[in-house]
């Protein structure tokens, strides 16, 4: 790739314009040298949307534009952000291999997690941007949350010299279950709950695990093991609430709600660490619950998002409309919640935006690339076989290359 010249500022063209890109905006407040000039999806109600916070946010100006092509090839754009169903997006890098080969003007493009919905797109989409001279970035928030970035600075500076390296990272995410009707869609999403959840805490283990400045690429797969379940959505009754708010026969193809996974690795020295997940759209709490866990040999560090300093109680005798502005994915108006003071923080958008604008703007890779978010998806495609099969699956496994989960095969 040729050197590219610093750029004052960096302008995004958002790709889809869905609830994660409602939460990127907000997080953008946060970052400097970044503008949203433009703003694409099929929905012209929804971009019309997004181009309006955006603006309010002052953050713009942002325009509308109702096409891809001519959002990449106007000049109003330097980087994109591909954030539209997982079915879509091997489509949108296709067309932006196409646009840049044609000569489009960007230099960059970032993608929500997962990268893809099975190991051979992922392995495309890396190729689609290598070939297109673009530099590329995963989006894998909660590598940039407060808490990872804070407490793996403090493990590794001040414990791991004299204690040694950590050996057993513990990453859970449970919620109550997704916002759109296509993430309960095995084919369109690529799974369930391990695909949809999953990917962030096999990344943001591995990550933890990793020392600091060395790629993820230093630890090597070693196994995967896992068991998935639906245990709640399809019982009869939650199989009417998903026909009635989403549209859909969750009954007739069902995706799993519940998955724990385990994952071996080794270090360049040979030695073993783990990596054990849990992901769950079956619990039923304040709302989204992200717990972490790190390990070594005389230390120890822990997270969990609904440890907060701030609670609120309200009693029965005030009644309030449904509604998520104390906690992602809140399940209750009454009692006593935690309130996630700054979530775009704390779960770690504004960090990972202010990393990857600074990264593009100045011409160079950032520390989380499309190279992870594919091994993301082996690890993923792996903890899948392994339910399949009801066995340990071992790294490298050739059938990886072209596996598509159960629950992601035409009917």
């Amino acid at each position: 790739m040729s050197k590219l010249t610093d750029l004052p500022m960096l302008r995004v063209g958002f790709v889809g314009t869905g609830f994660i890109a409602a939460f990127h905006l907000q997080s953008m407040v946060g970052v400097r040298n970044v503008a949203v000039t433009g703003v694409y999806s099929r929905s012209a109600e929804k971009r019309g949307r997004i181009v309006d916070l955006a603006n309010s946010l002052a953050l713009g100006p942002a325009r509308s534009f109702d096409s891809l092509e001519a959002m990449v090839m106007s000049g109003e754009v330097d980087a994109l952000w591909i954030m539209t169903p997982n079915d879509t997006r091997l489509d949108v890098m296709r067309e932006v291999h196409r646009l840049k080969k044609a000569g489009a003007p960007i230099r960059a493009v970032a993608c929500e997690k997962p990268l893809a919905r099975t190991l051979a797109e992922a392995r495309e989409m890396l190729a689609l941007a290598e070939d297109a001279e673009l530099l590329h970035g995963y989006l894998e928030n909660q590598l940039f949350s407060t808490a990872v970035m804070r407490g793996k600075d403090i493990i590794w500076r001040r414990a791991v010299p004299q204690g040694g390296r950590p050996y057993l990272a513990r990453a859970a995410e449970e919620h109550s279950g997704p916002h759109e009707p296509w993430f309960w869609q095995g084919e369109r999403q690529g799974g369930g709950v391990l695909s949809d959840m999953m990917c962030h805490s096999v990344e943001v283990a591995r990550h933890l695990l990793t020392a600091p400045e060395a790629p993820r690429s230093s630890l090597s797969l070693v196994s995967a093991s896992a068991t998935v379940a639906t245990l709640k959505w399809t019982r009869p009754r939650y199989v009417e609430d998903l026909r009635k708010r989403m549209g859909i026969e969750f009954g007739r193809r069902p995706v799993e709600d519940f998955a724990r996974g385990i994952i071996t690795l080794k270090d360049e020295a040979g030695h073993e660490l783990m990596i054990e997940a849990t992901t769950s759209w079956a619990y039923v709490g304040a709302g989204l619950r992200i717990q972490l866990e790190l390990l070594g040999p005389e230390y120890s560090m822990e997270f969990s998002s609904l440890s907060t300093g701030l609670k609120v109680f309200i009693s029965r005798g005030v009644a309030g409309d449904e509604g998520e502005d104390l906690v992602e994915k809140q399940n209750a108006e009454q009692g006593l919640m935690p309130v996630v003071e700054d979530e775009a923080g704390i779960y770690g958008y504004t960090d990972e935006n202010r990393h990857m604008v600074e990264a593009f703007r100045h011409g160079r890779q950032p520390v989380e690339t499309f190279v992870d978010g594919v091994g993301v998806m082996e690890m993923l495609m792996g903890l899948y076989r392994s339910a399949e099969l009801g066995e340990t699956v071992r790294f490298p496994d050739p059938a990886l290359e072209t596996y598509v989960p159960v629950v992601a095969r035409p009917a």
